[in-house]
């Protein structure tokens, strides 16, 4: 069976945007467009087609990234229905939400190009801000499409003023307005020098016309400075300019396609999705501006095996390779994973290598979403995104290949949860229910945590925000029937050292018969960040929070019993000293000891570590860390004396103000401890009008009043 799509003609994209930008009434148009439904499904009216779980149709927002493949021909295309002359289009559509962030992570890391989608009278927003940071740091290219032109307020060119300033001043317009707010007609394409109009029931009719007379002084100043942004990026195109010879449209497509496959230019569009304006411009410039699979470089990996760096092309002809980026479990076949395929085919029924467990699976079936419709494929080729049916050992970001040339790609890294609760289950049938109703949501969602407190056995559940615990527990109760009793949300506190202590602990009992013998002397410190490519010392073992250093010298401790020292120390960070919080950010030197030729045992040198290091945690200031939030509060002007002076009575910081459409952006950094239940009464103090946002920050040391409390509830 061979490939039914060149590879030229393949775009994998994403839409993302901050929270009510339109993300997803512009995929439902996107969908329209391009044939995939005969009927166009609105946020408002609950019926989307990418919102597919019960819970985004109920409150109108986007919870996990939905992928959709359609196909598009080009709005100048004379027969619209020739296969040979459409572009296959694979489309995430991301969530908006902030307690959702990495599912726009986990998007970024497989796509080819993305369309981020502002709202017109807000411009760039903080959620917009943040997922363009995930795709600087994912260099993936982008148009950028400013939406909502038609409601009251909206301005393209502050929109435009908000993109130079806070996203980058590489982007550059493509288009002007024709009419905003309620004259909103269409747009000006400053390329062509043409006039977009929409008309029909939906906007399906596009109306291609020359520039309005009262447009044109503009549109002749916008297109001089979109034309001298492309000449700059081509040397020959920039010396015909400056001779005098202006290039052909056709040029200047070419090298701005080169440009923003380089993130040299993000283009920016406009229009109304929700008015059925300006959508398909932007799909006709993600046929002409955004990557396909073939003009993005290698995908680079390692051999498990070897450790040495090995790279894919993305051809149908190398060895098999593709990323598993998201598990999604479905009650008719169970677990969903989705791929992205970097190289090579993949055949339904066939074996692969799974190159992070070592292991071997077989992929029982592939198939390709339209968000919760699915079609059987029996192959599926280099550049696609699909999902396997039986999966069953690989988890989000392992990389699945050919056994004979394997290869580690890059792994997807999400951030840590900051809120826990407790959950309990309400009979003995929902207690056997809610083990595998964690296991499959854990499965799925890397921001989602599940552990045991060892002193209450309770289970403690912990994510990215109110907002996420309380979808994923509710998704609990319809999705697997599981009725259980949830604490309040808690702050995920942290522990940490400020100072260095020495500390020798000996572990002896003496019962008759064999004893248990185990000394051992710890240094320890607060870990110290390192370049990425510094060299470690062999007898050094680090990660993230934690280094361990053998410097045992002359056997004094034996080999065998080190792992064991490392082990207790381990299982008492967990624990934690100060309060029972996790501890973190600690290098530990073990530097000396005895044992004792019978008594001596591992749990005796496990225990003689752990008790050391509980007193060394004493000895060396510890402190108690909290989850500090970056938090924007947008409210009419006349509140903001109210909310300011509220915020800092929470321990908050307020870090700038500035104009954000009719009202006021209020930026701040406050601890996650003083915002439970705020969207509530930021309701209450702004007569219903204020809205905020907050995503998290850093970890910083409680002040000491306030970590006395914690320390006091906790004992």
């Amino acid at each position: 069976m061979n490939r039914d799509y060149p590879l030229e003609k393949v775009r994998n994209f994403g839409i993302i945007a901050h929270i009510d930008a339109g993300k997803t009434t512009t995929s439902e148009r996107v969908l329209f467009y391009t044939g995939s439904q005969h009927k166009i499904g609105e946020v408002h009216e609950g019926e989307t087609t990418t919102d597919w779980m019960e819970q985004e149709r109920e409150r109108g927002i986007t919870i996990t990234s939905a992928a959709i493949t359609c196909f598009w021909s080009k709005t100048e295309e004379p027969d619209k229905k020739d296969m040979s002359k459409k572009f296959r289009f694979n489309i995430i559509d991301t969530p908006g939400h902030i307690d959702f962030t990495a599912e726009v992570q986990r998007s970024m890391r497989v796509l080819d190009g993305a369309v981020v989608v502002l709202d017109g009278v807000s411009g760039v927003e903080p959620q917009t801000e943040t997922n363009w940071r995930y795709a600087d740091d994912a260099s993936v290219p982008r148009l950028i499409f400013v939406n909502k032109l038609d409601r009251t307020g909206a301005s393209f060119e502050r929109s435009y003023k908000s993109i130079q300033e806070r996203l980058s001043n590489k982007a550059v317009r493509m288009q002007i307005p024709i009419g905003e707010e309620s004259a909103h007609e269409g747009a000006v394409d400053l390329l062509t020098m043409k006039s977009y109009t929409y008309t029909g029931n939906m906007g399906e009719e596009v109306v291609i016309g020359d520039v309005p007379e009262n447009l044109k002084e503009d549109a002749n100043k916008y297109r001089a400075e979109l034309v001298e942004r492309i000449v700059e990026q081509d040397e020959n195109l920039m010396s015909a300019y400056l001779e005098g010879n202006e290039p052909s449209v056709e040029e200047l497509k070419k090298a701005l396609r080169v440009a923003v496959i380089a993130n040299e230019i993000f283009p920016v569009f406009t229009g109304s999705a929700l008015k059925n304006k300006g959508v398909q411009p932007v799909l006709d410039a993600v046929v002409e501006y955004l990557p396909s699979p073939v003009d993005l470089p290698p995908v680079q990996g390692k051999n498990p095996k070897t450790g040495e760096e090995v790279e894919r092309k993305p051809s149908d002809d190398e060895p098999f390779s593709a990323l598993a980026f998201k598990i999604q479990t479905d009650p008719f076949v169970g677990a969903l994973t989705f791929f992205r395929v970097y190289s090579g085919t993949l055949e339904a029924g066939s074996y692969i290598y799974n190159a992070n467990t070592g292991t071997k699976e077989r992929v029982g079936r592939i198939v390709r979403l339209q968000a919760d419709k699915r079609e059987e494929v029996k192959k599926v080729f280099a550049g696609e995104i699909a999902a396997a049916v039986g999966l069953k050992d690989t988890k989000t970001s392992h990389t699945l290949c050919d056994e004979a040339n394997p290869i580690v790609l890059e792994e997807i890294v999400f951030p840590e949860p900051v809120v826990s609760l407790r959950i309990e289950p309400k009979t003995k049938s929902d207690q056997e229910k809610l083990g595998l109703a964690l296991r499959k949501l854990a499965d799925e969602d890397p921001t989602f945590r599940v552990s045991t407190d060892e002193d209450t056995m309770e289970t403690i559940i912990a994510g990215m925000g109110e907002l996420h615990l309380d979808i994923l527990v509710d998704r609990m109760k319809r999705e697997f029937n599981v009725e259980a009793d949830i604490g309040k949300p808690q702050v995920a506190y942290r522990e940490a050292i400020k100072g260095t202590a020495e500390v020798e602990n000996k572990y002896i009992k003496q019962t008759g018969g064999r004893g248990q013998y185990g000394h051992v002397k710890i240094r320890i410190k607060p870990l110290e960040k390192i370049e990425e490519d510094a060299k470690i010392p062999h007898n050094v073992k680090r990660e993230d929070h934690f280094e361990f250093i053998n410097n045992i010298k002359g056997g004094v401790i034996p080999q065998e019993y080190i792992p064991a020292v490392e082990k207790g120390i381990r299982e008492a960070m967990d624990r934690g000293v100060l309060a029972g919080y996790p501890m973190v950010d600690v290098s530990v030197d073990l530097f000396d000891g005895s044992y004792h030729d019978v008594d001596s045992s591992e749990i005796a040198f496990k225990i003689a570590a752990s008790q050391a290091f509980q007193s060394a945690v004493q000895l060396a200031k510890p402190v108690l860390l909290e989850p500090v939030m970056q938090v924007e509060v947008i409210v009419p002007e006349e509140f903001m004396g109210d909310i300011t002076g509220n915020l800092s009575g929470k321990r908050g910081a307020i870090e700038g103000m500035e104009d954000r459409g009719m009202n006021k952006a209020i930026h701040a950094t406050v601890p996650l401890a003083e915002m439970f239940g705020y969207t509530t009464s930021l309701r209450s103090m702004t007569e219903g009008r204020g809205s905020m946002t907050m995503e998290f920050d850093h970890y910083e040391t409680v002040p000491q009043n306030v970590a006395a409390d914690i320390i006091a509830s906790r004992k």
